[in-house]
């Protein structure tokens, strides 16, 4: 391929501040259709393939089989699920035009049981997996970073199913592999996995893998002593309280227009700490009242509330209604008509400041052992924080990450085959729901993620297993015969070695094909020139600057094939071996 016969532009000024959005566009590797929905051109559909045929092949490598779904689904499919109704506007819901309810597919659980009933209808078709690789639609609110959160992206999901949940444990283990060796071979080892909340999704034990980043949109708690990693949404939050050795009677004390925990704690003189905060939530289904009270400083987790309520949430609006003073709610002496609850962040603290349920008092004394009834049940629904306690090894080590999500895998149970009446039968004869499992990558995020792990200032450093080309030909002086004869001559010999070349012969400066070929990437760069031709050598260098030196004309295809063979053999030295 010629530079100059690629579709697509590549400019110097900077388009957006998220790297990889800002990246590759302007390298022309992605084109904004409508609020996150992009064409992909050249460069980044060949990443595509790369990324897609490394799925397969571990998908394969885990006795996975390859089958399609559709993109637009009855609703009857999702309904007979349950989720059709329970989620929300991210599912594009519409009518086929003899008035039947149709779905864009977001995800594919509902069509991986209807093409297994009835054709693994005995315990010996299993265990087996299908997975695909396709085009989904999820009418996210909140598109942004490019292809690192979109509406529309491709995605390889498969399902497993099994007859005992220790074969599923025992898959389970062999895709968690899977996807470490997935990550490896596409460039980013560093990808970790960490237990995560199984969300819309369903099931109890749950996966992501992430990377970590600063512009990652999920936060990731690391306990560098133990190894212990969690989602914030599913990570126990821990705290510990030390009481002061006599509790204050309860006094109700004036703070007059001091509401938020910041000022109340500034007009009393007392830390966030010693404070009890009152949070209010609604139902979506009926707008009922849920009031939580925790330690002041903490904050609340809503997907832990969402999971403890088992019902979607949203912040109160107005709280009158519920018989609450705002700013100053407090749980003594506390009327209201609210789901009241309260999490672990107040055991053992005492000589809290509370509200006083009227305008402008609050209590001083709070003691939630002594005030509170006896049988009163404290829930975890804080974030856990930066330097609290690890819930596997009990140091203060924690650390709060940013990180990008990659790729998730689920225990899913018999969440789908139950409500889809899909069943087998045993040994015995019984009829009985199989036990799935859940496993999606995202490969335009993946392909953004990449890029956001391996680039400089300049443009990305894609690794050799997904770079659009392995090597590109910068032939400085094209117009030049003795130049042109040469970098013919290699382009022609890499090309029928099976090296991907992408070769730039055009006539601009130095200072645009180089800057060009930074944002293409190519992990390799031949530079052939007047000057190099009279040394009969070529310049051979790395995207990534790790090496720099002169080959001779004579043997420089061997010598390149033999660079290539060495970056991928670096790469593949990370991957683990498979399960």
């Amino acid at each position: 391929m010629k530079v100059k016969n690629i579709l697509g532009e590549r400019f110097k000024e900077r388009a957006f501040d998220i790297e990889s959005q800002n990246l590759m566009t302007r390298g022309g590797y992605m084109k904004q259709v409508g609020n996150g929905i992009y064409s992909l051109f050249t460069p980044a559909k060949r990443i595509q393939n790369k990324i897609e045929a490394i799925l397969r092949e571990e998908m394969d490598r885990i006795d996975g089989q390859e089958v399609l779904f559709p993109v637009v689904m009855p609703a009857t499919l999702w309904q007979s699920s349950g989720r059709f109704d329970s989620i929300g506007k991210e599912l594009l819901r519409f009518k086929d035009r003899s008035g039947a309810d149709m779905v864009l597919g977001m995800t594919h659980e509902e069509a991986a049981v209807q093409m297994a009933m009835n054709v693994a209808g005995t315990y010996q078709k299993y265990p087996f997996m299908i997975y695909q690789i396709q085009t989904k639609f999820r009418d996210e609110p909140r598109a942004r970073g490019g292809l690192i959160r979109v509406r529309e992206f491709t995605m390889k999901d498969g399902y497993s199913f099994h007859t005992t949940q220790e074969d599923l444990e025992s898959y389970y283990d062999r895709a968690y592999r899977a996807y470490e060796r997935i990550y490896a071979r596409a460039g980013v080892p560093e990808v970790i996995a960490v237990k995560s909340d199984s969300g819309m999704m369903g099931g109890k034990v749950s996966h992501e893998f992430m990377l970590l980043t600063d512009i990652g949109e999920d936060s990731i708690v690391i306990c560098p002593e133990c190894g212990f990693r969690a989602n914030m949404e599913a990570c126990e939050a821990i705290t510990e309280n030390t009481a002061d050795p006599v509790s204050e009677p309860l006094t109700e004390v004036f703070t007059g227009e001091a509401k938020t925990i910041e000022e109340v704690a500034e007009y009393l003189k007392v830390t966030a700490e010693k404070t009890c905060k009152a949070i209010v939530y609604q139902r979506n289904a009926d707008d009922s009242y849920i009031l939580v009270f925790c330690r002041g400083d903490r904050e609340l987790n809503e997907t832990k509330l969402t999971n403890y309520l088992r019902a979607e949430i949203h912040p109160a609006v107005e709280i009158e209604n519920a018989n609450l003073a705002a700013g100053n709610i407090g749980p003594v002496r506390l009327t209201t008509t609210a789901t009241v609850l309260f999490d672990r962040s107040l055991v053992g603290a005492n000589n809290l400041v509370c509200g006083a349920n009227k305008a402008e008092y609050h209590m001083t004394g709070f003691d939630p052992a002594r005030d509170l009834p006896a049988d009163t049940a404290f829930i975890d629904l804080t974030k856990a924080v930066e330097g609290g306690v690890c819930p596997k090894c009990g140091k203060h080590t924690v650390k709060v990450k940013r990180g990008i999500e990659v790729g998730n895998i689920f225990q899913l149970g018999r969440r789908y085959t139950e409500a889809m009446g899909m069943t087998y039968d045993d040994e015995n004869g019984a009829r009985v729901n199989p036990i799935m499992g859940c496993y999606g990558i995202g490969v335009g995020r993946l392909i953004a993620s990449v890029c956001e792990a391996h680039h400089d200032d300049y443009g990305p450093i894609w690794p050799i297993t997904i770079a659009p080309w392995q090597v590109e030909i910068c032939a400085l002086r094209a117009d030049d015969p003795a130049v042109r004869e040469a970098a013919d001559r290699l382009y022609k010999e890499l090309s029928d070695n099976g090296a991907e070349v992408l070769y730039d012969d055009r006539g601009v400066s130095a200072g645009v094909m180089f800057s060009d070929a930074d944002l293409l990437g190519a992990p390799i760069r031949v530079v052939i020139s007047p000057k190099t031709v009279a040394r009969d050598c070529f310049e051979l260098s790395a995207r990534d600057k790790s090496f720099r030196e002169d080959i001779p004309t004579e043997n420089a295809c061997a010598a390149i094939c033999s660079k290539i063979k060495e970056l991928i053999d670096a790469v593949n030295a990370k991957v683990p071996e498979s399960i």
